[in-house]
């Protein structure tokens, strides 16, 4: 799996203190789990939570599980490098998740302790950073040039960021608008293929899993393409929401086999159910079949439906 391919719809955070929780999630369904270092865990825990999660990540990857992260502590908290240390001895890491990235030096540093402590023999590792506070945001487009080889993608942290500007978090989720719509925009600007939302904070009525449901909507609306999750109850719904839906799908391989044929006839603009198609629609549609494919849709079952499809 390259950067460019991974999945994920779903990141699930398990804490890396707890060898229950560790040993649960090796059973579970999700695209993407961070074995925690950061905030489940208390700092007089630190040390003995680096040596389980290293030995969670020395035991093969489950099938069931797209890619296994850590969450590391902050480069700010002093605690990041002995983290890294601890985790970059496992061949299997292949991605870190790194909070409170303020400023590009932070990126600059993990980059350095990557470079400087990861064999060269071992597979690359690739990072993923927290947009935390009104500085990070201010500071999106020289972090995500700090350090272009190894990172991956954006995350919003809407309670460590509602707590930077003394916002309240309502659940229109209206005060967050700007951030996340800046952290999108740089995610897009920059081609990282992982730009993640805020957390559902609440998971255990039926009304949280409304509530859930419509923040993954809203989130996909906006431009996000997963969503952080703190239970593995949220995970079923996150990955069905940020896969691409039965009728999309079926537009888009619509398009790409009449895009084909209209090429093949010289034809630059056509129509599709009355619509017109240009270069844009056409990418879109394209990036919805190669998804839909990685969401392990059957693409060529719909090629074959709708391979009469004719550009209008």
């Amino acid at each position: 799996m390259t950067i460019n391919s991974a999945l994920r719809r779903a990141l699930l955070y398990v804490p890396g203190s707890s060898q229950r929780f560790l040993d649960k999630s090796r059973t579970l369904t999700a695209d993407l789990v961070s074995y925690d270092l950061e905030d489940s865990v208390t700092p007089s825990n630190k040390a003995n939570a680096r040596s389980l999660v290293r030995a969670a990540l020395d035991q093969p990857k489950p099938a069931s599980i797209g890619e296994r992260s850590v969450r590391i502590n902050s480069v700010g908290s002093g605690l990041a490098l002995d983290d890294m240390t601890e985790i970059l001895k496992s061949p299997n890491l292949t991605t870190i998740i790194a909070p409170k990235v303020d400023a590009p030096s932070d990126m600059t540093f993990i980059k350095d302790v990557l470079s400087h402590s990861r064999p060269k023999d071992a597979p690359p590792v690739s990072v993923i950073a927290l947009i935390e506070s009104a500085r990070s945001l201010t500071d999106l487009s020289a972090i995500s040039r700090a350090a272009p080889d190894i990172l991956s993608g954006l995350i919003f942290a809407a309670e460590d960021f509602a707590l930077d500007l003394s916002l309240t978090r309502t659940p229109s989720l209206r005060e967050f608008l700007f951030a996340r719509s800046a952290i999108v925009t740089a995610a897009r600007a920059f081609n990282l293929p992982s730009v993640i939302d805020l957390v559902c904070t609440s998971f255990k009525t039926e009304a949280d899993q409304e509530a859930l449901l419509e923040e993954c909507k809203d989130g996909k609306r906006m431009g996000f393409n997963g969503k952080q999750c703190i239970h593995p109850g949220q995970v079923s719904t996150v990955q069905k929401v940020f896969s691409p839906e039965q009728q999309e799908v079926e537009w888009a391989v619509k398009v790409v086999i009449a895009q084909k044929k209209a090429e093949e006839r010289g034809r630059g603009a056509w129509a599709l159910e009355g619509k017109m198609i240009d270069k844009p629609v056409e990418g879109k549609a394209n990036a919805i079949v190669e998804k839909a494919r990685r969401c392990g849709m059957n693409i060529e079952a719909m090629m074959q439906e709708f391979k009469d499809q004719e550009p209008e």
